[in-house]
Order: structure tokens, then sequence, then C-alpha cells
């Protein structure tokens, strides 16, 4: 089975603006995972959330498999986001008469219930901490990949 890795919103802002200061991580990052054939996944959560200030056309789709956002994973995110609610101490009256649900939630949902997926790749800081706290409930089958540190860094290679 092939390893994937499901490419965050912030991912795709850095890739796609070559003014950005993370530009050059996330290129190097895009590069690496296509050419050492580790497939590359996207969530439709993740696509509304770039098309509200950019255009789906933008995106490189050709290259990524879009996963939909489906019930089971809408599932494990109520379980995703009870932890994380708890660990944030927010009060139960907060969630009443309907919790608002982040985005990492389910996105983390979707990355520890596709079989595949080893790593969320993101700059967000706050999915970092986030993911934290869900492991003070929770070990879900994925870890992160932050952009900020070169791909060449994070996997060992030598920078040549």
């Amino acid at each position: 089975m092939k390893h994937s890795v499901l490419l965050d919103t912030s991912f795709f802002i850095r890739l796609l603006n070559d003014e950005d200061l993370l530009h050059k991580n996330a290129v190097g990052y895009f590069k690496y995972f296509l050419e050492n054939e580790i497939n590359l996944k996207v969530s439709t959560i993740s696509i509304a959330e770039y098309c509200v200030l950019g255009k789906l056309d933008d995106l490189p789709l050709n290259n990524i498999q879009i996963l939909p956002f489906n019930l089971k994973e809408a599932e494990r995110t109520g379980e995703f986001a009870k932890i994380i609610f708890i660990e944030n101490k927010i009060s139960l009256e907060k969630l009443f008469p309907r919790a608002t649900i982040p985005n990492d939630s389910k996105l983390f949902a979707q990355a520890d219930l596709d079989k595949t997926t080893t790593y969320f790749v993101t700059s967000d800081v706050r999915s970092k901490k986030t993911l934290m706290m869900l492991k003070k409930g929770i070990i879900p089958k994925f870890d992160i990949i932050s952009i900020d540190i070169p791909f060449t860094q994070t996997f060992g290679i030598l920078d040549l």
C-alpha cells in the first residue's frame, strides 16, 4: 500500500504565492512528494477554505486525489472535537444548542480514517497545537509535517 499525505489549505496558499516566505519550502515538499511517488490528497474542506480568496482553477488538482467529507468522517470529527473542546475548556453552555466544529477537527478525522495517510502537511501553527491537544485523549494514526521546516531537514536529505 502506498503512503500518502493530506495537504492543508495553508500548504496551497504558500505553494501558489511565490512571494510567500514559505513558498520555496512548499515547492520543495511538492516536488519531493511527486518524485517519491507519495500520493497527494486534499479534502473538499480545504478546497472550500482556499476558494474563499482563491480560485479552484489555481489548484494543481491533476496531481492530487480529492477526498470528500463523508459520514464516517463526520462521526470521527465529533469524537475529535469533543476532546479538543474539553482540552480548550469550552463549557457545554457554549456548545448549546449547536457546536461549531473547527475545520482542523474535520481534516484530522479524514487523515485519521484514510488508510494510507500518514502525514497532514501544513504551515498552520494552530493545527500543530490542536493535534497536541487531541493526542491527550486519543492517538491519531497520522502526524504533522510543518512546512516551516525545509523538506531536506524533515527527511534527512543532504541539500547539495
